[in-house]
């Protein structure tokens, strides 16, 4: 074996991202989407590293349909390489064992169950088919909801999981194009309707729904006072309120491109808002913090209409 040969293994092997391969594809094999998710690594870093590894005779690879996958081909490994992978993967490395962590927690899941490292932080972990799109509509299936008004309903995605628990579902918005999505998509149930309004003027009368829904739309008002006015019109008496908003915040600069004329709305604000209105404030409370910078907070305020003429107001913000 000549000096070269030993040169050659050493220059592949003097790449951390390729050690922490090998290292991870010695006793099993796994896929180039497996060893994205373990290491972090680039999908096309490690493709261009396997490859490389494959020409030096360190990595083979086996095709199951249109899947591949990679293993530590021990068979023709150099015995220069064994040396320093067995001294690598025994000297404690931190980032060594944090991959072999990672990929225990991959193959808990492959069995079917979660890691318990998962407890307590499950809301931030990817599982097969827990997504907040399916929780939202488990959530829905429990609910059995009369007269619905949603005001600024976009193309109504939001609402979309609600419309088989309604007894009739009202979407509205002051955007033709979404209006005319919302139709599309709901078009399978003939006792919802969209349609072009201003939700500062409502084409209803007054007492016409049991639940209005205004999720992320006072902040595009101008005159929110003016919407929850009509709110409180429209709704029966012991109709319910529920309004999602953007806490108040300082980054106009981040909304202001999406159309917000306010800056959010405090728990506080929201509350005196609401009970001006003449309804009755069950809860005006942040309901979730956004893990990413800026951390914007959302409030979710609930509101009742009074039974009698009473507007009494519970502060609970």
């Amino acid at each position: 074996m000549n000096l070269s040969h030993y040169v050659g293994t050493l220059n592949l092997l003097g790449d951390e991202s390729r050690l922490r391969l090998c290292a991870l594809l010695r006793d099993r094999e796994l896929s180039v989407t497996d060893l994205v998710r373990v290491t972090g690594i680039s999908q096309s870093r490690v493709s261009t590293h396997l490859a490389r590894l494959r020409e030096g005779g360190f990595v083979r690879d086996r095709r199951e349909g249109q899947h591949a996958f990679y293993g530590l081909a021990l068979d023709t490994l150099p015995g220069t390489a064994r040396l320093i992978l067995d001294e690598a993967i025994g000297s404690a490395d931190p980032t060594l064992e944090g991959d072999q962590q990672r990929l225990s927690e991959l193959e808990a899941e492959r069995r079917g169950g979660l890691p318990e490292s998962f407890a307590g932080e499950m809301e931030r972990h990817y599982s097969p088919g827990r997504t907040w799109q399916s929780l939202a509509a488990g959530f829905a299936a429990l609910t059995r909801l009369g007269d619905v008004l949603d005001i600024g309903s976009g193309d109504g995605a939001a609402v979309s999981s609600l419309a088989p628990r309604c007894n009739s579902l009202t979407c509205i918005d002051s955007n033709e194009r979404m209006v005319d999505a919302a139709k599309e998509r709901l078009a399978g149930f003939p006792h919802v309707r969209a349609r072009l309004a201003d939700a500062h003027a409502l084409p209803f009368a007054a007492d016409s729904f049991d639940i209005v829904l205004v999720f992320h739309t006072l902040t595009y008002a101008e005159h929110p006072a003016q919407v929850l006015a009509e709110c409180f019109r429209v709704l029966r008496p012991g109709g319910r309120v529920v309004l999602l908003s953007l806490d108040q915040h300082q980054h106009r600069e981040l909304t202001a491109p999406y159309g917000d004329r306010h800056a959010g709305f405090s728990p506080a604000s929201l509350l005196a808002l609401l009970a001006r209105s003449g309804l009755h404030v069950v809860s005006s409370e942040v309901a979730c913090r956004e893990s990413k910078k800026p951390h914007f907070q959302v409030v979710l305020a609930i509101a009742d209409k009074p039974k009698s003429d009473t507007h009494d107001c519970l502060n609970t913000g």
